[in-house]
């Protein structure tokens, strides 16, 4: 099976690369927020709407002009890959997919696409405009034909750059397992073979590092190098939380993938979750999103079979042996014994176990597959267009 994968090492660029990477930054971001400015505009002031190519057309002649003459410094594919960004941004909230696009800063996570003519061999990394190629850290070795690479620099000072490749895939042998996976705050994953995969709940576990170094920032002079070097060690703080769970999720989604070919869960509304304030700091500290999308990315790589059942089902409330539903049930009850059945249920493994049920429903149907379709859709995008989100899955290593 071919797939696009992509390979994120860490960089170690020199002085001199670090000023012209910035220069790519700056230039990326400029260019994304002049003509968003004027998108907004045009619809504003004259009813009418820009595409791509009356973008495209305009930073032609935008870069003739004395004044903006230093945008021809940095990569043209780079920057006309941020107009490329664009588009897809729109194109995305007009479908419901996604937010209305908003203005970029520097304060945020830098980033830059090379389109074209990427090489890497031997831990070195060339791309346009770069006389000398920049150091590579290789965790790992990079498989494929390269496609297009991001560089990228993180609020820490860090620089990475994420190559992504076609290369042929081995998916994992098939079997026979099914499996049921409910979510949870407790228990990150509960799964209906009796598995049960722990939440490390890892902002919890960095909150009282993190408010000590957020109170020291607090207290710095804006503008001053104590502030920044501060303002660093608080994003590596918010680092490490993050690539904890990320490492922590992967580790528990590849597992699943691997010992099962059936996969039965919940379309969780995360969004709408979050609007609990209760609850919110710990929905979002256990990124069910992300556990899902590496789910569904990793079914398709292995040709497993991932069934969402509809978020409105009641998995919790509904009894496995005699399907009683008990609409009393509440968060707090862990455990409840059933008023027909009298089965005593512990609330996530029943649950667990009622997603499976119904997915298998569904899958038997003939509805619920999502990796025909989507394969189907990745193979009609021309190679090197930017894609959703979960198209361009990069698997986060060094």
């Amino acid at each position: 099976m071919k797939v696009k994968k992509s390979f994120k090492y860490r960089i170690y660029p020199t002085k001199e690369q670090e000023i012209l990477l910035a220069k790519h930054f700056g230039s990326k971001r400029f260019v994304w927020n002049y003509f968003l400015n004027e998108r907004k505009n045009a619809y504003l002031e004259n009813n009418t709407s820009l595409n791509y190519y009356d973008n495209a057309s305009s930073l032609t002649k935008l870069k003739k002009q004395d004044e903006y003459v230093w945008l021809k410094e940095t990569n043209s594919q780079s920057v006309q890959a941020a107009l490329r960004d664009l588009e897809v941004a729109y194109n995305r909230f007009f479908s419901k997919q996604g937010k209305f696009p908003r203005f970029k800063s520097k304060r945020d996570k830098q980033s830059f696409r090379i389109p074209q003519s990427t090489k890497y061999e031997d831990g070195q990394l060339n791309i346009p405009k770069f006389k000398k190629p920049i150091e590579v850290r290789e965790d790992r070795p990079l498989e494929g034909t390269i496609l297009f690479s991001t560089i990228s620099k993180t609020p820490s000072g860090k620089y990475f750059v994420s190559i992504t490749c076609e290369t042929e895939l081995t998916p994992y042998k098939k079997n026979k397992n099914q499996v049921g996976v409910d979510l949870g705050i407790k228990n990150l994953a509960i799964c209906s073979n009796g598995k049960t995969y722990e939440n490390i709940k890892t902002t919890k576990k960095y909150a009282k590092k993190l408010s000590y170094e957020q109170k020291q920032l607090s207290k710095k002079k804006k503008g001053s190098n104590s502030r920044n070097r501060q303002r660093i060690k608080v994003a590596r703080v918010h680092e490490k939380i993050t690539n904890s769970r990320i490492n922590h999720i992967h580790n528990i989604t590849t597992q699943i993938v691997r010992d099962n070919q059936t996969i039965c869960v919940e379309d969780l509304s995360v969004a709408n979750m979050m609007k609990n304030h209760n609850l919110a700091k710990s929905i979002s500290d256990c990124s069910w999103s992300e556990f899902l999308r590496q789910l569904k990315y990793k079914s398709e790589w292995n040709e497993r079979n991932l069934i969402q059942i509809d978020k409105f089902f009641p998995s919790s409330k509904t009894c496995n042996k005699c399907k009683f539903v008990n609409q009393d049930l509440t968060l707090k009850d862990r455990e409840w014994v059933c008023p027909v059945c009298e089965t005593k249920l512990d609330r996530d493994i029943n649950a667990s176990e009622n997603i499976l049920e119904q997915g298998l429903i569904i899958y038997n149907s003939g509805c619920g597959i999502q990796s025909e379709s989507k394969q189907k859709r990745e193979e009609a995008l021309p190679l090197g267009e930017p894609t959703s989100h979960e198209t361009q899955t990069s698997l986060v290593s060094g």
